[in-house]
């Protein structure tokens, strides 16, 4: 017991909450609660890529059924696949880490200053300096591509987790109701 809670302490002082491990920069509200309950209900991996239950469906009918249940099923698990892919294309792209970091780091003096003294400039509100430090990265996601990359992610996306909730069986649920097959 007093080992775990050394752990809890170590996660802590790193940043990271021991209960869920999320970043503590993930600010407390409606996003984190929405990340936690994402956390809590996703399936296991395991069968989310067992490859015995991938197979054809027989028509349109069971692929329209298979589409809606494994994407209900597995929302979760879609998610952080998307996330994956997000972060796939943001190491990826050298430029786009360069406009990211631009950004966030003028987000973050911003911030640091709206804490100490209320920050004065040309008697601007801080969601107009926030808009004008985006202003000001807009360049530099035009140069690194951004606009391609979000393209490129969507289409990624919805073509791994369209293929997957295609192909994938349908999970048994306890409770199910008795199902006809068409004749």
């Amino acid at each position: 017991m007093a080992a775990q809670k050394d752990q809890q302490k170590d996660a802590e002082a790193e940043g990271l909450s021991g209960t869920t491990l999320l970043p503590k920069l993930i600010p407390s509200g409606a996003g984190r609660e929405w990340l936690e309950r994402r956390r809590a209900t996703i399936r296991p991996w395991s069968t989310f890529v067992d490859q015995q239950r991938f197979s054809r469906p027989r028509n349109l009918g069971e692929l329209c059924q298979r589409l809606v249940r494994n994407v209900e099923y597995y929302q979760s698990n879609y998610v952080f696949v998307f996330l994956g892919l997000i972060l796939y294309c943001v190491v990826t792209s050298p430029m786009l880490l360069v406009a990211l970091a631009v950004f966030f780091g003028a987000c973050y003096i911003l911030y640091l200053r709206t804490l100490e003294s209320k920050l004065v400039l040309f008697e601007v509100s801080p969601a107009h300096q926030y808009a004008l430090a985006g202003g000001i990265s807009f360049p530099f996601f035009w140069l690194a591509g951004a606009g391609s990359a979000v393209f490129w992610v969507l289409g990624a996306t919805l073509v791994v987790i369209g293929s997957h909730a295609a192909f994938h069986q349908i999970e048994a649920v306890d409770g199910e109701e008795l199902q006809m097959e068409p004749v």
